[in-house]
């Protein structure tokens, strides 16, 4: 394996670097915080995320190593992993990580030609976002329990029940749906995968609404829903390998390793410019060697991502599924490894959110708070320990 860029794409992650760092000088100020909720949090955020996706898609940057059929170049996986970066690093938007991160790499692999030159093209021009109805009441991380229906009648399929902690539904133009089609089978038997137009007759959103009243998360009810056949991705009842794919695209993100090494770099201005008991923060020895700790993890980190790219783009998808899923446990636990120090070498005033008292105006605190739902989030902790010791180290499963 060899990460060093070459001198086009070093050339190509400056064009990136100039690209955001400019645009993002017009961004909501929310987005100096936590793009996700700034993104789906408010009209102003959402409408600058719509601005950003269509001249992304203008530039074909997030879809880069797609076919050129749909809307590609074939560019070098390496290639798309380093816009990525510099993306999440700045904390942009523009990206339908749903649709482009997940659900488009699925369409490639599972759905037939006809599905492929219909559902690709809108998401590569940015026309469209997705959604992902995945989570149940009763099955969040154990999701081969779920219990919502899509029976099959004549030429289209009847759904009903309700998903929840579905992220951004209620901005959505379209979902994919993870329902059970045979409702005799158990577990991860008899299980499809569907794309869902949100505007269709019998499904109802409903917000999850934070503490603070941040809108992200969302309940969905599906009521005698109609879907018609030729939105079934993949053969009837074998939905359950797709998914299992999308779960690894997922996982492989570069993104929460840019955006820790975004967060370091603000946390070592403030220790090198915050005096406490008449000296600088950064000459205590405990924070200079934590602040050290937090670097390396972080380069580790950026090399696990790295390597689940490079094995991508080698074909040995066996392999990085379970660097996927190293990738996924380590990178949550670092950013609350973060966050957790930040706040702490802060002091009390490390708790308030935005005011003139707060350090960054809140934005460890704000940290503090997210990073601890990343360990249930697109896959509990304990899911990736499991699959690693199973696919990984080729430990049995348990009966």
């Amino acid at each position: 394996m060899d990460y060093k860029l070459t001198e086009e794409q070093q050339a190509l992650k400056k064009e990136f670097e100039d690209f955001f760092r400019e645009e993002m000088k017009d961004a909501p100020p929310a987005y100096q915080k936590n793009a996700l909720e700034a993104m789906y949090g408010d009209d102003d955020g959402w409408q600058f995320h719509k601005s950003m996706q269509k001249k992304l898609a203008e530039k074909g940057w997030f879809t880069m190593a797609w076919p050129k059929e749909y809307g590609g170049r074939e560019a070098p996986i390496i290639e798309q992993l380093i816009f990525s970066e510099v993306h999440a690093y700045y904390r942009a938007p523009g990206i339908d990580g749903f649709g482009v991160g997940m659900f488009a790499p699925t369409l490639m692999q599972f759905a037939n030609e006809e599905q492929k030159e219909r559902l690709l093209p809108p998401i590569a021009r940015g026309e469209v976002n997705y959604c992902q109805a995945w989570s149940e009441p009763n099955a969040g991380s154990d999701l081969a329990a779920l219990t919502t229906t899509a029976i099959k009648e004549g030429d289209h399929y009847v759904v009903n029940g309700q998903k929840v902690w579905t992220t951004g539904a209620h901005r959505a133009d379209r979902m994919f749906l993870l329902a059970r089609t045979d409702p005799s089978q158990k577990r991860s038997s008899g299980l499809s995968v569907f794309n869902v137009n949100m505007s269709i007759p019998g499904i109802e959103v409903r917000p999850i609404h934070y503490m603070d009243g941040t809108h992200l998360y969302n309940e969905i009810f599906f009521s005698d829903v109609i879907i018609p056949e030729h939105d079934r991705i993949g053969p009837e009842h074998e939905g359950w390998k797709s998914t299992r794919a999308t779960m690894n695209f997922e996982r492989s993100s570069v993104g929460s390793y840019a955006s820790a090494k975004r967060s370091l770099e603000e946390l070592l201005e403030y220790v090198k410019t915050t005096k406490r008991g008449g000296r600088l923060l950064y000459e205590n020895p405990m924070v200079r060697q934590k602040l050290a700790k937090l670097y390396i993890d972080i380069e580790r980190g950026r090399d696990l991502a790295y390597r689940v790219a490079w094995n991508q783009g080698k074909g040995n998808f066996l392999v990085s599924a379970t660097g996927a899923s190293e990738s996924k446990v380590f990178g949550t636990e670092l950013f609350q490894r973060l966050a957790n120090f930040a706040t702490e070498i802060m002091g009390l005033h490390g708790q308030l959110g935005s005011s003139k008292w707060a350090p960054l105006d809140g934005v460890m605190s704000d940290a503090y708070q997210w990073s601890l739902g990343m360990n249930i989030a697109a896959g509990s902790s304990e899911i990736q320990r499991n699959i690693i010791a199973w696919v990984g180290v080729g430990l049995p499963r348990f009966k």
